[in-house]
């Protein structure tokens, strides 16, 4: 049962729909809403700051932030992420607090994210309010103008991040990762080029959700996989094959891509050789990192966990 201040008014608001097009891409405005550092720079009419903001973005995850008016006046807002598909629709379950725990108002918001004219975003914002206090009927009698206000301050956000994006790069960096597995090399390269095999370790796990797969490994074949994490970020892995020998060598060139972006060109050879406990594979790579996208060796420590995962597929094989 609810509690006093938990049981709606008797005067229910009706939804509230703002819409706004931006000059930038879905990519740039849909990025502004997803990390509390963003948030912390427009989600607040003018003259308001956020001293707080703390969010975890996935379905389930946390919202959380703090408000602060220009007399000093705090006013919480919690809920969850019930909804996330990127790049095209957001649904928050919020609940506006004074005081940390005197609830105010329910808002139940739907963000939608379309193409706008010239390759520019249409935003539509649509809020379902239920009022739980008396005090609330001002907020929600100036959310038009509150709305209007905060898009204001996402165009200067988004113009802010457009300007921090850097200019054409090219950064290059090579690796060589040598394992031993007990394994024949037959089985190695079976599990490197079998589709059902290689999905046993490349690829899988609870925070990745497959969107596509397709795996063609001959001279000139294709090979490509794409998925989504939790963080709702898109991934995309494009390879060609250029010389395959069976039980023996692979050479490939693989691109990749974060949502729509490509991060980089690599070049990879994997050598089987063997080994007195098996297969020696040594796996070497080299990759061009494109555009401000300095890989920092993650492609390396990647690879690394690849690998590990080959190992753990190929122990159920041998064990």
């Amino acid at each position: 049962m609810a509690t006093a201040s938990e049981r709606p008014t008797s005067a229910q608001p009706g939804p509230l729909l703002t819409q706004r097009v931006f000059p930038y891409s879905r990519d740039l405005v849909f990025r502004a809403w997803s990390s509390a550092e963003h948030l912390r720079r427009w989600f607040c009419p003018q003259n308001y700051t956020i001293p707080s903001a703390d969010i975890d973005f996935r379905v389930g995850g946390a919202f959380t932030l703090c408000m602060r008016s220009p007399e000093g006046l705090e006013h919480w807002t919690r809920g969850r992420y019930v909804e996330i598909e990127h790049n095209a629709r957001l649904v928050i379950d919020m609940t506006v607090f004074a005081d940390h725990d005197q609830q105010l108002f329910r808002a139940q918001t739907l963000v939608r994210f379309a193409e706008g004219a010239g390759g520019g975003t249409r935003l539509e914002v649509t809020q379902h309010y239920t009022p739980y206090q008396a005090s609330a009927a001002p907020m929600l009698q100036g959310a038009a103008e509150g709305w209007r206000q905060t898009l204001d301050r996402l165009e200067l956000e988004l113009a802010r991040i457009r300007a921090a994006v850097p200019g054409r790069s090219v950064v290059h960096g090579s690796f060589v990762i040598e394992r031993t597995y007990p394994a024949s090399r037959a089985q190695v390269f079976r599990a490197l080029t079998e589709p059902e095999a290689k999905a046993r370790w490349f690829g899988c796990g609870e925070a990745f959700t497959v969107l596509a797969r397709h795996m063609d490994v001959r001279c000139g074949g294709r090979e490509r996989l794409q998925g989504r994490w939790q963080s709702g970020m898109v991934t995309t892995f494009e390879a060609i094959y250029h010389d395959v020998v069976p039980d023996e060598r692979l050479i490939y060139s693989y691109e990749m891509q974060l949502d729509d972006r490509r991060i980089s060109v690599s070049l990879a050879t994997i050598e089987l050789q063997p080994a007195a406990a098996g297969t020696r594979l040594v796996m070497s790579e080299h990759g061009a990192f494109l555009d401000g996208y300095d890989d920092s060796g993650s492609r390396q420590r990647g690879t690394h966990g690849l690998l590990d995962g080959l190992g753990r597929a190929l122990s159920g094989l041998t064990g």
